[in-house]
């Protein structure tokens, strides 16, 4: 079962980044796409518990939500393009007890998306380990996919980064190099020849919470890094920002560039719902809306929201 799953998962990646990057090149009108964060398995009981340095031995409440996410997306006509989980997939860390059955649990609640819905991944700090290393990062790419990444749709170009080699590399620093090396490459082509309409980035940690100057906390990139990337990305024509680890719903704009964080399918620290994000792209601009997932089930998409995608 495992193995099928993993075929399943792998193959539809693959085929989204890598076959149809010429066709996906050309804009063809409104489309709209998931983004989720943080199923993070096995949270929730190691949240109430008070021991969230441990990997939680129990994560049935998560696998439940994370089907109920699917089935929600599943009914939905039309079908997103594709749906991107910014990371944060289960809790435990990397070497530690119960991580691989974590994994092997959302791989089998995921594996019942409809196969015309590719799945995007993106790492995060449970992924990789708060200082990931190099072994660290190639289990994570055996088991989800690279680190990081761009791939075209519907005429957007979309870069995935692994944030947590912007927080702390200083057990991989080759790794941190080689991302720089390769964001830059890519930004260099947005903002000189790409024919992209909009260019997103998805990454697990916010660069802001609320407003660029706040103070660095353990739920954004420190300053340094935050306004170098902020810069990078405003040059190159970045559009928005999407991350999750936060578990509430915050962001906010700067320069033009929309900072989104999405609350968690899986644990909530704040007041928001287990839920995702419904986000349409146009000709001139990105809407984007948190839905419950009993919101997106009943009722699917807001009609001013399907308005859009007929324009």
């Amino acid at each position: 079962m495992t193995e099928n799953v993993d075929m399943f998962l792998r193959a539809k990646h693959r085929t989204f980044i890598g076959l149809t990057e010429e066709k996906e090149r050309e804009w063809r009108g409104p489309f709209f796409f998931i983004q989720a964060a943080d199923p993070q398995l096995g949270l929730m009981k190691a949240w109430r518990d008070g021991d969230c340095d441990g990997g939680g031995d129990e994560w049935d409440e998560e696998v439940q939500l994370t089907r109920q996410t699917v089935e929600a997306i599943n009914k939905m006509s039309p079908r997103p393009r594709f749906m991107v989980l910014c990371g944060d997939l289960v809790h435990a860390m990397p070497g530690t007890p119960f991580r691989a059955g974590q994994e092997r649990d959302l791989k089998g609640a995921l594996g019942g998306t409809d196969p015309s819905i590719p799945l995007v991944f993106v790492s995060g700090n449970h992924d990789l380990g708060n200082i990931p290393t190099p072994d660290t990062v190639e289990q994570y790419c055996q088991a989800w996919g690279d680190d990081y990444f761009s791939f075209w749709v519907g005429g957007v170009q979309c870069l995935v980064l692994n944030s947590q080699l912007f927080y702390d590399a200083s057990a991989c620093p080759s790794q941190r190099e080689a991302q720089d090396r390769w964001l830059g490459e890519q930004l260099q082509a947005a903002s000189s020849s790409s024919p992209a309409r909009r260019l997103l980035v998805f990454q697990h940690i916010p660069l802001y919470l609320k407003t660029p100057d706040e103070e660095d906390d353990y739920f954004n990139l420190q300053t340094a890094v935050r306004h170098s990337l902020l810069d990078r990305f405003k040059q190159a024509g970045v559009k928005a920002v999407f991350s999750g680890h936060y578990h509430r719903n915050a962001g906010g704009f700067c320069g033009g560039l929309d900072m989104v964080v999405s609350s968690a399918i899986g644990c909530q620290l704040g007041n928001d719902t287990h839920g995702v994000r419904v986000v349409v792209v146009t000709a001139d601009d990105i809407i984007h809306r948190y839905y419950s997932l009993e919101q997106l089930a009943g009722r699917g998409m807001d009609d001013d929201l399907r308005k859009l995608l007929q324009a």
